[in-house]
């Protein structure tokens, strides 16, 4: 069953990626899955997902981010770090006021069978949930491509970060995650 937001997004896809259903694209916790079309066919299909979790209190943006990289180590195998940077609202400005950390990853994993040397990009941000006060909420953006798809598709993810940003009750169901 595909995951929800805490809170709503406006998601906007760069030309050639599509949304796909989380559950058969092979992602049931993301609330959100794109998937790069011209790659489709190729062994790994690069995609975008979103999750999000809420926290009551205060959450660290390492924590989290070491989570993450846990979480990847239990459900898909071994991952090295690559780079984590803390970043402020100008990577997206949509999110006012959030910050995050980037962190880039790079994963050994199993796929169809076959072992992958896979990259993932990871952006994880902390937002303010308006409606409950003192909770956070955790959204986590992911690029995944194999290393050798990563140059390709780099600049879109940059893209659909940019276009990031909380869904108003006017965008509810046009193109909200």
């Amino acid at each position: 069953m595909a995951g929800t937001l805490p809170v709503p997004l406006h998601v906007e896809l760069p030309q050639g990626w599509e949304a796909a259903p989380p559950d058969k694209a092979g992602a049931p916790h993301a609330a959100f899955v794109g998937l790069h079309k011209a790659s489709q066919g190729q062994g790994f299909t690069p995609n975008i997902t979103i999750t999000g979790r809420t926290h009551e209190g205060s959450a660290s943006l390492h924590r989290l981010a070491e989570e993450s990289v846990q979480r990847l180590r239990e459900n898909v195998g071994s991952v090295a770090l690559v780079k984590r940077t803390e970043v402020g609202t100008s990577t997206a400005p949509g999110l006012v006021e959030a910050p995050g950390i980037v962190q880039n990853l790079r994963i050994q994993a199993d796929v169809n069978g076959q072992p992958m040397e896979l990259g993932q990009s990871q952006f994880i941000l902390l937002l303010q949930n308006e409606q409950q006060r003192g909770e956070l909420v955790e959204i986590e953006v992911a690029l995944t491509a194999k290393t050798s798809q990563l140059d390709d598709v780099l600049e879109d993810f940059q893209t659909f970060l940019s276009a990031l940003r909380p869904a108003g009750p006017s965008q509810e169901g046009d193109g909200s995650a």
